[in-house]
């Protein structure tokens, strides 16, 4: 075997190696097999095209407060034809400069999760109730939800998933209209429109609160039988 291809293969062990012991510390006791994905590009499909109209539609938008302070409109990202569909609240400062759901520090622990269920990021799609990011982080407001809410309806329309995780207590009472607290929801299905939906906790959470990570952990296994099933 050559040295290079050696050296390569060395490095991809140790990497996969470290990603698992990352895992295990997170309190992943299992890594399940990869699941069956259905790959496309937004708009070579018919739910792609649909994605452009809405993020056509959407625009430039100046529909709330929030495009004063934002530097980025944050849609989403992934799979057009995804079975599951991952719900955040808003993004944070990294997706704003970026224009792009989840990559900032939370993002990358979402990553960590959806590797550890078997997925990948181009697998899934990925999107927030809230498309700009509000003022330093702060929590989303009534009116910016609800006027954000009809491109996610849509949005998730266009999409049609099998299964929807909404991470964090604006994404989950915003798809449940419900505003019990995140930790009576979480562990349990629920529905959006005849699509089951588990709710739990925010990777940023779980970066402030490592001890939710075994409840997401088993919040996800859930989500992982359903997929399998």
């Amino acid at each position: 075997m050559p040295d290079q291809l050696l050296n390569d293969l060395r490095k991809a062990i140790a990497a996969g190696r470290g990603q698992l012991e990352y895992l295990r510390d997170l309190g992943f006791d299992e890594v399940p097999a990869a699941t069956a994905a259905v790959c496309s590009l937004a708009g070579t499909s018919p739910e792609g095209e649909r994605l452009a109209a809405v993020r056509a539609d959407l625009g430039d938008c100046q529909r709330c407060r929030l495009a004063q302070t934002r530097a980025s409109l944050v849609f989403g990202v992934g799979n057009p034809q995804a079975r599951l569909v991952l719900v955040g609240e808003a993004p944070g400062r990294e997706e704003d400069e970026r224009g792009e759901p989840f990559v900032g520090e939370a993002g990358r622990l979402l990553d960590r999760i959806l590797f550890a269920m078997g997925l990948q990021r181009d697998e899934v799609y990925i999107c927030n109730v809230l498309k700009c990011r509000p003022p330093g982080n702060r929590d989303p407001e009534a009116d910016e939800v609800a006027t954000c809410e009809p491109f996610l309806v849509r949005q998730l329309a266009a999409i049609q998933p099998k299964f929807i995780v909404a991470l964090g207590r604006f994404a989950v009472q915003t798809l449940l209209q419900s505003k019990d607290p995140i930790g009576r929801l979480r562990g349990t299905w629920h529905q959006y429109h005849g699509i089951p939906v588990m709710p739990t906790y925010h990777p940023a959470y779980l970066l402030r609160n490592p001890h939710g990570k075994r409840e997401v952990w088993a919040d996800m296994k859930q989500v992982v039988r359903r997929l399998e099933s």
